[in-house]
């Protein structure tokens, strides 16, 4: 095979889009709250910023990684099936317009995790992980994983 070909063919391979395999996240909140258990529609009303309130009157505090981290990426693509950018904007929106409360956003799991062990009604998506003290695994369709 002639030396350009092959040089060719490996541009070509090259160029091919590799797409990264799907993260695992879970979802944990505050035990005073949010239920042990919901659906996808639930959870998904809840981030979106619709429900403001758990059951028991509890406020809801979401927590959630930043965008610039591989899963704050992942769950504004996967979740919220937006861009880091739109997503931005939404809340920026809803924060505006007296909505809802915008989310705390974190650097590492380990202070996101400490935040929702800290406050009563808080949400939030990690990745896969025992829970710490204070927290719950919150089941959503009957999974610990999306």
């Amino acid at each position: 095979m002639n030396l350009k070909w092959v040089i060719l063919i490996i541009m070509l391979l090259g160029s091919v889009p590799i797409h990264a395999q799907p993260i695992a996240v879970m979802v944990i909140s505050h035990p005073d709250g949010a239920p042990a258990a919901m659906n996808q529609t639930e959870l998904k009303s809840i981030l979106m910023g619709e429900r403001q309130r758990w059951r028991n009157g509890t406020k809801i505090k979401i927590a959630l990684l930043k965008t610039n981290t591989p899963i704050g990426k992942y769950v504004c693509e996967s979740i919220y099936q937006m861009s880091a950018d739109e997503f931005k904007k939404y809340w920026l929106s809803l924060v505006f317009q007296g909505k809802a409360e915008a989310p705390a956003f974190f650097n590492n799991l380990s202070d996101l995790q400490d935040f929702v062990a800290e406050n009563p009604g808080a949400i939030g998506i990690i990745d896969p992980q025992p829970a710490i003290q204070n927290t719950q695994i919150v089941m959503i369709d009957g999974k610990e994983t999306l």
